[in-house]
């Protein structure tokens, strides 16, 4: 059953000296536990500890501020241009001298999702979603920004893309079958559907829409609405509704800054099931 919250609405716990969580998304609200989601702020001089179970995959992303990730021997800055995936048994350390906001997501058991999880584990991969090539859509003014695929992060446990809603722009309603996923608002505001039942959505706001659940977004106001969103597992069908436009995505050769991309992905369906080899 699609869900949907405020990140002020909900209880903030002391984890650690200077970290408080906040769980926007718990086993009670998905179907089995398949997705978790974490909003941590870290105050200035804190530090967080991170720890990934010896089945499980995670992923971290830099809302505000600026961090340190210490893992290993290596220290790795993060900024709001970074979204970090973490492997099966990851232990790592993030400080921050400023303050830090972020979302930190966990699949509990990914091998369900991915046969080959288990014998070959996705590695520890830093993505700077600003570098990614845009692609538009063919039928409106949205832009697509993918942030995790097999190309990028070596699994089929999940999907993630950045979606950026110009003023006025709408999807088409759809389901997908084979998957479910959620969706972090980081700016703007708009009105969310489920099953043709409308949601006013905001900056801060958790989506999250169940396996085969019929839904569909629009942005309104004069800012863009952009959000991101991750599928668990990565691999599913979406069936579009009768006469909804099927979204072609054309690569438009910049990232979203406007410089050459890091990579290139050429252009495809949203009707395909499996994500293209070059994404």
């Amino acid at each position: 059953m699609a869900l949907t919250l405020n990140e002020s609405t909900i209880a903030a716990e002391s984890v650690a000296p200077k970290v408080k969580r906040q769980c926007l998304l718990t086993a009670q609200h998905t179907q089995g536990g398949n997705v978790l989601l974490d909003r941590l702020t870290v105050e200035a001089g804190g530090v967080y500890a991170i720890t990934i179970g010896a089945v499980d995959l995670a992923w971290v992303q830099i809302l505000e501020g600026e961090a340190i990730l210490a893992h290993g021997d290596a220290k790795t800055s993060l900024t709001q241009a970074h979204i970090v995936f973490l492997p099966p048994d990851f232990n790592g350390m993030l400080a921050t001298p400023s303050g830090v906001t972020l979302i930190h997501a966990t699949v509990p058991n990914a091998a369900r999702f991915d046969a080959a999880f288990t014998q070959s584990p996705p590695p520890f991969k830093v993505v700077d979603w600003t570098r990614e090539p845009v692609l538009d859509s063919e039928h409106d003014a949205r832009k697509r920004i993918y942030v995790a695929t097999p190309k990028l992060f070596g699994t089929k446990a999940i999907k993630g893309e950045m979606i950026i809603y110009p003023p006025g722009t709408q999807a088409s309603n759809h389901h997908h079958e084979g998957a479910e996923h959620f969706m972090y608002v980081l700016k703007g505001r708009g009105t969310a559907w489920a099953n043709e039942s409308p949601m006013t959505v905001r900056k801060g706001d958790l989506i999250y829409y169940g396996d085969r659940e019929r839904h569909y977004l629009r942005s309104e106001g004069d800012e863009e609405m952009a959000f991101v969103e991750f599928f668990v597992p990565g691999e599913y069908k979406t069936i579009w509704a009768p006469g909804a436009a099927i979204c072609t995505w054309t690569p438009t050769g910049r990232s979203i800054s406007g410089t050459k991309p890091v990579r290139d992905i050429a252009k495809h369906s949203s009707a395909e099931v499996a994500s293209p080899q070059d994404v």
